[in-house]
Formats: structure tokens, C-alpha cells, sequence
């Protein structure tokens, strides 16, 4: 029985991730250019201390409390790409006026989407990642990095939320 009950799941994999039993995002490919993106973040005042923040907000879940929203261009290899950066804040007292003044504090995390000209057609492009506060990358309950086409085919997560977003781009923030 216990073979029977492993022998289902495996099968759920495989048809779930396909061939490679993976999931599309987390990759060491996907961790190696998020971690590139984040210190390009930094160099290009998006994230870090001395980072741009926006006018906090009250958020929604899963991203946070509060938010603060930046969405702009970033170079990197020499190309112009479509950013946008969520600060996720929370946290005992966090508000509006707790985050504006003291925002290290009640940050939590920071969801990027940059836009990676061919990339992946079917989301737009969008390529996501999930940062700890720190800048190191997030990871799901299964120890898997935040990083990539992050639960494509999942009926929850960054792009099954983001696929309802009005204008067919992905991007609920223009709309």
C-alpha cells in the first residue's frame, strides 16, 4: 500500500512538472540571475538602504500590510528592461505612517517582476522573484527558491494571481 501511495504521487509529479519532476522556477540558473538582479537593483537605487520608496499604501495578501510600489526601467547587459519592485511590509504596529518613518523595520519582503524580452511568451515575459528583506531569496514551503516563472502552472501564486490582472500584461499596478 505504502509503494501504491508512492507510486501515485510520483506519477502527480511527473504529470504536474513534466519530464524533469521540477518545477519552472528555482533553478540554479533562475537563483544565479536573481541574485545578479538584486545587486543591480542596488547600483540602480531600486532596492538597498538608500533605495527609491514610493508612497506607502495599505496592501492585500499575499504580498503585505502596507506596500510601497515602484515601477520603472533598469539596465542590465546593456539592455533596457521594464521593472517593478513591491516593498511587502508588516508586522506589530506596522502602518502608513510606521512605514513611512521607519521602513527597514516593517519590511518583510520585496516581489520584483522584470520584464525579460523572450523569456517566457506564455507570462508575458515577467520574470519573478521574491526577496527576503536581506536580499537573499525567498523560498516556498518545499525549499524551493522564489525565483523564475514562480508556480506557472499552479491555481495559486504569482502568475495564476497576476494572469487576472485587466489589460492582458500581467500588471495589476497600471490599471
Amino acid at each position: 500500500m505504502k509503494t501504491m501511495k508512492l507510486l501515485c504521487l510520483g506519477a502527480f509529479v511527473f504529470l504536474a512538472w513534466g519530464v524533469n519532476a521540477a518545477p519552472p522556477f528555482g533553478s540554479e540558473e533562475d537563483v544565479s540571475y536573481a541574485r545578479n538582479l538584486w545587486q543591480t537593483m542596488i547600483d540602480a537605487g531600486y532596492a538597498g538602504k538608500d533605495g527609491l520608496m514610493s508612497k506607502p499604501y495599505i496592501g492585500q495578501h499575499p504580498h503585505g500590510a502596507i506596500l510601497d510600489t515602484i515601477a520603472g526601467k533598469i539596465v542590465i547587459d546593456g539592455k533596457l528592461h521594464d521593472i517593478i519592485v513591491k516593498r511587502n511590509y508588516g508586522g506589530e504596529g506596522v502602518s502608513i505612517v510606521n512605514v513611512s518613518n521607519q521602513p527597514a523595520k516593517y519590511l518583510q519582503a520585496i516581489t520584483v517582476m522584470l520584464k525579460r524580452p523572450g523569456y517566457d511568451p506564455e507570462t508575458r515575459d515577467w520574470f519573478w522573484i521574491r526577496y527576503k528583506s536581506d536580499g537573499s531569496i525567498d523560498i516556498n514551503a518545499e525549499g524551493t527558491p522564489l525565483a523564475g516563472k514562480v508556480a506557472k502552472g499552479e491555481a495559486e501564486g504569482c502568475i495564476a494571481c497576476h494572469t487576472a490582472a485587466p489589460g492582458d500584461d500581467m500588471v495589476f499596478l497600471r490599471d
